[in-house]
């Protein structure tokens, strides 16, 4: 017998499990996305303040505070290393972004912690990056004694790192203390 059912009938069966799929992995991203837009977001918004706000080198508040906000630029990396080194950096910064897509797309990141981790990574390599492509150099602002100003972005960074770093040696530390002795 010739089946007489169209080409969208037959796919019909196909939507229903495709849908949820998508709402799944659509749930399983949202974190991911939302994180770094977010800090992407907030970086640039703070950045764009400070620099509306206070002059380079100028401080808020006066002295006496522990913390103050302080627009400074850094043509080098944290911590003021590699000044200088634009290209350099920004070439680095791209391929850091494609090595977290790639991290982002094959698992082992299927923790949820880890695309947390992976989305703060995401959204401050992005906001540094910008700043160096349309300023040639990133704002930085937030200003502790005796230690580099530095901005949301590279907080993100370094909570990113200091997490997916965390995430290792504790997944590390468990397995070892769940397999069997083999002595």
């Amino acid at each position: 017998m010739i089946s007489t059912m169209s080409t969208t009938q037959a796919g019909a069966g196909h939507t229903a499990p495709q849908s949820s799929l998508l709402a799944r992995r659509a749930r399983r991203d949202a974190p991911f996305f939302l994180v770094a837009a977010s800090v992407f977001a907030l970086d640039q918004l703070t950045k764009a303040i400070i620099r509306d706000w206070l002059a380079i080198g100028e401080s808020w508040p006066s002295d006496g505070w522990l913390v103050k906000l302080t627009h400074v630029t850094n043509s080098g990396a944290a911590f003021g290393i590699l000044q200088g080194q634009g290209l350099f950096l920004t070439v680095t910064a791209v391929i850091a972004i494609g090595a977290i897509a790639f991290y982002y797309a094959y698992p082992p990141l299927e923790h949820g912690l880890m695309r947390v981790a992976m989305g703060l990574l995401l959204g401050g390599a992005f906001g540094n990056l910008l700043d160096r492509v349309r300023f040639g150099e990133v704002t930085d602002f937030i200003d502790f004694p005796r230690y580099p100003e530095f901005n949301v972005a590279d907080s993100s960074i370094v909570i990113g790192l200091v997490i997916i770093a965390g995430f290792f040696l504790l997944s590390e530390r468990a397995l070892r203390e769940t397999k069997p002795d083999s002595g």
